[in-house]
């Protein structure tokens, strides 16, 4: 009897040796795996069935990447890792802003692939499964509504949150007044710890702040604990639907 699919992965890579290469890295590891080599390709499947993670490089004809991401964000929270080329830093502090969910450099690691593809859609089974949670969640005039994953505000307006900010932003809730180390963070919204040299988390955290306008040099709701991590500190109420 053949084993139920582990879900559907898109790769999407104008280099024909790289798809190939990770349609039988991932389907030896029981997903089903598409291919496309470029944006057309890529909103053609993803229109047409249904799509549980997308793999997308940055350098592609046409649309790149990052444009490709932006577009994708506009319609769905499917989550998205980036393959970046291993030198450059600033490619995955760019993905991380504009919406992606995790990235990898050139040369990739086949189990380091597989361990960010399963954290992610663990994750992403988890925020699914909850029992019962609360729809709206307000702090300091802000509403978050978790079923649409947007943040409103009298003032600064509607915002739909990308993967990532929706899983951060949940963390510091669920775990109100607590200090979060690094570590403790990376491992729960991407399945691993943090690098000493990875600076793309503290770029996610930056990011949060300024769509809940908190000031980076005096926050009142994400703090930094010198030395120790982040704490979110506000007066929260939970609003059932």
């Amino acid at each position: 009897m053949t084993e139920p699919s582990k879900g559907h992965i898109l790769v999407v890579d104008d280099d024909a040796e790289i798809r190939d290469l990770l349609t039988t890295i991932l389907c030896r590891a029981g997903y089903q795996v598409s291919g496309a080599e470029d944006g057309i390709e890529m909103f053609q499947c993803f229109n047409q069935s249904a799509v549980d993670l997308i793999i997308l490089d940055i350098n592609l004809p046409g649309d790149d990447g990052f444009t490709l991401c932006q577009k994708l964000r506009q319609q769905s929270d499917v989550p998205v890792i980036m393959l970046t080329a291993s030198s450059d830093d600033m490619d995955q502090v760019i993905g991380l802003e504009i919406g992606a969910d995790d990235y990898i450099a050139k040369p990739f690691n086949p189990r380091q692939l597989q361990a960010r593809i399963k954290a992610l859609l663990r994750r992403v089974q988890l925020s699914s499964v909850e029992s019962k949670p609360a729809r709206y969640i307000e702090f300091s005039d802000w509403r978050f509504d978790t079923l649409n994953r947007t943040i409103e505000h009298p003032e600064f307006g509607l915002q739909e949150l990308s993967g990532a900010d929706y899983s951060l932003l949940k963390l510091f809730i669920d775990n109100i007044n607590q200090v979060l180390d690094r570590d403790a963070i990376s491992d729960a919204i991407r399945g691993r710890e943090a690098s000493p040299l990875d600076r793309s988390l503290d770029v996610q955290v930056s990011r949060l702040r300024q769509r809940l306008q908190d000031n980076g040099k005096h926050p009142k709701l994400i703090k930094t604990v010198r030395g120790q991590g982040y704490v979110f500190t506000a007066e929260i109420q939970f609003i059932h639907d």
